[in-house]
């Protein structure tokens, strides 16, 4: 079992139908939307664990390439994966290719990757050549700097929808450490 979906799938906990949430009723994490696009047709209720574990490990650990991640760092990966369950895949990858590019010290350590939130060979080895040359404490900046985005992505949601003031709170203390 991969630790960073056993601790998400712990985090998410079980059903929650909140009327004022966009995604509706969700289970361990998972909303009806991406169940039944995996197959599932019975009740939200009814998702198990195991079901929810197979789909959070698809699309949000193998797809997005997380578990790539991982092998570089399960804390960077962790915090992608996470952020990625409650707002989609697409913007924490933006979030850290954009943090590697401003943490390239003007490019003297090495060039900027493209931002286009996809994980592939390009933003593996820079990443990489980051941690490399900046190690445990750069690993724990880039950490910060992801959840620094993450919360100006809650702040910003409460914003434009004051329903989402309903939620921010939680996603602060949860997700945003």
């Amino acid at each position: 079992m991969n630790k960073t979906l056993e601790n998400i799938l712990i985090l998410e906990g079980g059903y929650v139908d909140n009327p004022k949430d966009k995604g509706g009723a969700t289970n361990w994490g998972i909303t009806e939307a991406t169940a039944r696009k995996h197959g599932f047709l019975n009740d939200m209720r009814d998702l198990t664990r195991s079901e929810a574990y197979a789909i959070l490990e698809e699309d949000y650990w193998i797809k997005p390439g997380f578990k790539d991640v991982a092998n570089l760092s399960e804390s960077i990966a962790f915090e992608l994966c996470d952020a990625a369950v409650n707002i989609g895949q697409h913007h924490p990858v933006l979030w850290l290719q954009r943090w590697l590019n401003v943490l390239n010290r003007e490019e003297r350590s090495y060039q900027d990757i493209v931002v286009d939130g996809k994980i592939g060979p390009c933003t593996m080895a820079t990443l990489q050549y980051y941690l490399t040359v900046r190690g445990k404490e750069g690993e724990e900046v880039l950490v910060k700097a992801l959840n620094c985005s993450q919360g100006a992505w809650y702040l910003s949601l409460a914003e434009k929808n004051q329903q989402n003031e309903e939620f921010i709170y939680g996603w602060m203390k949860n997700r945003v450490s």
